[in-house]
């Protein structure tokens, strides 16, 4: 039988075949852009993530540098126990080696977090701590005064020193307090110093008379000298030379240490030089961060004086404390990262703020180029939320793995940071990504839209619901501006966001501002062009004033980024000012040559060749005295209160005043004429003579109208204040008088005022070393460099940095993205316009004239924006922590303000013009190589 052609057969039939996945085919269809907007996501998340790791990172260097430069003497947690009530027995069985060890290690097991001890360089033991004097005649006695020892009993001495002579010194059975013989090592220095020889003995004073011998058995240097475990008592390593401070005279004598068996501790108990227990900890740095600092602080404290030194006290006795000086520098570095972070706070709230707004604009070019294709999809039935879930899905496959990479690379290269505030940074990117440009591309399609609608920028009328916007956001700015203005960038609370934010609220003000004073210059200049003869110029006018939709947005992200940028650079700018103002204070001019105290007096040979060096331009000779005692005041009241006599050559004093900016004066004004001119050799010397003088305020009112005498190393006379000035190069203090040095009876030079371009450091430190040990160069630039000793300051300073580069790369970037947008509508006009007669060259005009008008109005907005925002914030802005940490002293300014930074400013605003000028340049040029039946197709609506 033949089968039936009809019969089912095996298999089932093969369905349509399955349609292309939509995600795969969206991406093949412009692979372009798709990789456009993951380059920029990938860049804005590696940002949002490096910022935190980077505050993480400098803040954690600053403070490990902070607590690391403390000398490891001062950064020890000492516990000590002084006598209690307790029998000696008792004190003496808790003196021993192995009760010292188990309460070690208990405490060290104690500690709180963060607080990790080193076990390495921790000891334990006892020591004396009244120094007793050694009557040994074989004992050096320098002023007849005999030595004085301290006696310790270290832990672990043979682990953290070197034998060099001699032997380990031992405990002969069980020690005790009546024990009156024990063995101990000495340091070399100690012994080189003070002639111990082994066998040498010293007779330690007791309560009961009969001395304690301790024998010296061998010497010993330390493996690491600058170690905690000798730092914490100095006389371990060596001995010291001190004067008797009870003396008339200068009397000194020798203080040294003899270090004894660690089972030798009971001893001691019975010396007169009050002994106790203690136990050294080192604190371990190498894995402090950030985040430890305040706990860090709360637990020393609490070890101190709170309820962690209770717990002390219930393992190694009642009577037991604890002291350091870590909780000093924890409280600097506190106060430091304190002020600082609300200054940078300032810099990532305008960075965050320009960057979202870009990102936004990346969403609406992204819904101007889908807008034709997902109408037609609306037209045919498809919903908003299908429509919503494609373009997620879409957006989500690009927009992820760039994030994600973003985060890796800044976790790569910013390292000892933590990992979650990095992440929420690069995830807020992707998920700003994600949700915005799905969300403003669906919502443009809630109800049909007309082909051709126009939003006539010079005809729109701003809405009611935007009047109440703004006047919102005014009202947010005017808060915010104020607020920093009068209680500055700190808060008690911590960072204020409102107040960090008042550089980009000031912007979005200026924004809204220029959007609606946009259209009357427009309005004026094309009712102008338009009586002219050629169409250029109207067209491109006509042009500029369609389409707002999109123009505010724009605008907004440049004047934000724009006044980011100068905000950064007048932060970098007021720090430079502070330090230049604080090195010239500290030093008076760009170098300055004399003894230490101004003691010792100048050669001329010596400043011949100061002038010879290479780059001074001039050299100031100075003399001064700071022993001048001032006369009873009007009053006469009288007062300790003193005066630096500053005798000059008036020519060249003013003119290093006149470069510095320091007091200057007419030098006529200390012509030495008349009475006060120079004495002859051999003439009588007359105290009544009359000097002119240029005084402080406080020595001006001290010293009244009328000549006074004063007493003076230069000679005795009289002066008469003719000018005040506020300061003056030579000194820093409040008090001074400035005479002719040619008319002083004791002339002589104690210091060079050198100025100068470039000058050869080399040879002037030279020519000081040959004039004597004594004499010291102290150049400006060297001064400066002081003022930047912790990578808190140097960390805040690199963010301001990429601040200014990144806020203007996004400036450019908008103004990129703004003239992309409209792109293809202005490619189809020029071959509108070709067709009816327009040449290339009237065609590049025509978009570069349609360009500039926004293109003007952000720079010039921008540059109005950035300077007004800096001379409003300017007030509540101090720099000084961020300038000045490296400060010390009166000598410098206590202050730190903004200052307007001319390239910050006009750096980008004039990118910004070129940029949209090139822009269009380059897109009149590729449009006119391409033909017009290309752009202008049958049923194209463009």
């Amino acid at each position: 039988m033949s089968a039936d052609k009809n019969a089912p057969s095996g298999r089932a039939p093969r369905g349509p075949a399955a349609c292309a996945p939509w995600v795969r085919t969206r991406l093949r269809t412009a692979p372009g852009s798709s990789v456009a907007l993951a380059v920029l996501v990938l860049l804005t998340a590696f940002l949002a993530a490096a910022f935190p790791r980077s505050v993480d990172a400098y803040e954690t260097k600053g403070l490990r540098h902070d607590v690391g430069s403390l000398s490891p003497g001062r950064s020890l947690l000492e516990a000590t126990t002084p006598p209690d009530g307790s029998s000696l027995d008792e004190r003496a069985d808790a003196a021993r080696r192995e009760e010292l060890s188990r309460v070690h290690g208990e405490l060290l097991g104690t500690l709180p977090s963060p607080v990790r001890p080193d076990a390495s360089r921790s000891s334990y033991g006892v020591r004396t701590t009244n120094p007793l004097t050694a009557s040994e005649p074989y004992l050096p006695r320098p002023n007849a005064q005999p030595p004085q020892f301290t006696y310790i009993a270290p832990s672990a001495l043979s682990e953290h020193s070197t034998l060099k002579s001699g032997r380990w010194p031992a405990a002969r059975g069980t020690v005790t307090a009546g024990t009156r013989e024990v063995e101990a090592v000495v340091p070399a220095e100690t012994a080189a110093a003070l002639r111990f020889e082994i066998g040498s003995t010293v007779a330690v004073p007791t309560h009961d008379g009969k001395p304690l011998t301790v024998r010296v058995t061998g010497t010993i240097t330390p493996r690491h000298p600058g170690d905690a475990y000798w730092s914490a008592e100095p006389l371990m390593r060596a001995p010291s030379l001190v004067a008797d401070p009870g003396q008339p005279v200068p009397t000194f004598y020798w203080v040294a240490a003899l270090l004894l068996s660690p089972d030798a501790g009971p001893a001691l108990l019975s010396t007169t030089g009050e002994p106790e227990l203690f136990w050294h900890i080192a604190p371990d740095t190498t894995h402090l961060t950030a985040t430890d600092a305040a706990p860090l602080l709360d637990a020393v404290a609490s070890l101190e004086s709170g309820p962690e030194l209770l717990k002390l006290r219930d393992i190694a006795g009642p009577t037991v404390t604890l002291s350091t000086d870590l909780d000093e520098i924890l409280g600097a570095h506190e106060a430091m990262r304190s002020a600082i972070s609300p200054v940078v706070a300032v810099a990532a709230a305008g960075i965050g703020s320009v960057a979202g707004v870009v990102l936004l604009m990346t969403g609406g070019l992204t819904a101007a180029r889908r807008h034709r294709e997902l109408s037609l999809l609306r037209s045919r039935g498809a919903s908003l939320a299908g429509i919503g879930r494609r373009l997620f899905a879409e957006t989500a496959v690009l927009v992820v793995p760039a994030a994600a990479l973003g985060l890796l690379l800044a976790v790569l290269l910013v390292g000892q940071a933590r990992l979650w505030p990095a992440a929420v940074g690069a995830g807020a990117v992707a998920a700003l990504v994600c949700v915005a440009l799905p969300l403003s591309t669906t919502l443009q399609h809630r109800r049909p839209q007309l082909h051709g609608a126009r939003d006539d920028l010079m005809n729109a009328r701003p809405s009611r619901r935007r009047t109440v916007a703004e006047l919102t956001v005014l009202v947010l700015a005017t808060g915010a501006v104020t607020a920093l203005r009068r209680r500055g960038t700190g808060s008690p609370g911590g960072t204020d966001l409102l107040v960090s934010a008042a550089p980009v609220l000031v912007g979005l003000i200026a924004a809204l501002l220029l959007v609606r004073l946009y259209p009357l210059p427009l309005r004026l200049a094309s009712r102008a062009v338009a009586r002219t003869r050629g169409a250029v110029g109207f067209l491109s006018l006509a042009r500029a004033g369609r389409s707002s939709a999109s123009g505010t947005l724009p605008l907004l992200a440049l004047l934000v980024a724009l006044t980011t940028a100068a905000f950064g650079g007048s932060v970098l700018a007021g720090v430079a000012d502070a330090r230049d103002a604080a090195a010239l204070a500290a030093v008076g001019a760009d170098a300055r040559i004399s003894a230490r105290g101004d003691a010792r007096p100048v050669t001329d040979r010596f400043a011949e060749e100061v002038r010879a060096a290479g780059g001074v331009r001039d050299v100031a000779p100075v003399q001064i005295d700071y022993s001048v005692v001032l006369p009873p005041g009007e009053g006469g009241s009288e007062s300790n209160k003193g005066a630096t006599l500053v005798g000059v050559d008036p020519a060249s004093y003013d003119r290093l005043a006149r470069g510095t900016g320091a007091g200057s004066f007419p030098p006529a004004l200390l012509k030495a004429t008349g009475p006060s001119a120079p004495l002859p050799e051999g003439a009588p010397y007359s105290a009544d003579r009359v000097l002119p003088a240029i005084a402080s305020p406080s020595v001006a009112e001290r010293l009244g109208d009328q000549p006074q005498a004063i007493d003076t190393l230069a000679g005795d006379f009289k002066v008469r204040v003719v000018a005040v000035r506020q300061v003056t190069p030579a000194v820093t203090g409040s008090s001074f008088l400035i005479v002719n040095s040619a008319s002083l009876t004791q002339r002589q030079t104690t210091a060079l005022l050198v100025t100068g371009d470039a000058l050869d450091a080399k040879a002037l430190k030279a020519a000081a070393r040959d004039a004597g040990e004594d004499f010291v160069v102290r150049l400006r630039s060297e001064e400066r460099e002081s003022f930047v000793d912790t990578p808190v300051q140097s960390g805040a300073e690199r963010i301001y940095g990429a601040g200014i580069v990144a806020g203007a790369g996004y400036a450019l970037l908008a103004v990129l993205l703004s003239l992309l947008r409209t792109a293809p509508e202005r490619t189809t006009l020029l071959a509108r316009l070709r067709t009816m007669g327009l040449t290339t060259r009237q065609g590049r005009r025509l978009l570069a004239f349609e360009a500039m008008p926004q293109a003007l109005l952000a720079a010039l907005g921008g540059l109005l924006v950035g300077w007004t925002t800096i001379a409003l914030l300017a007030p509540g802005v101090d720099l000084v922590s961020l300038a000045l940490s490296g400060a010390r002293g009166a000598d410098v300014p206590h202050t730190a303000s903004l200052r307007a930074d001319l390239w910050s400013l006009a750096l980008p605003a004039i990118g910004v013009v070129l940029l949209a000028a090139a822009v269009a340049g380059v897109q009149a040029w590729w449009a006119s190589r391409r033909g017009s039946i290309t752009e202008l197709r049958a049923g194209d609506t463009r």
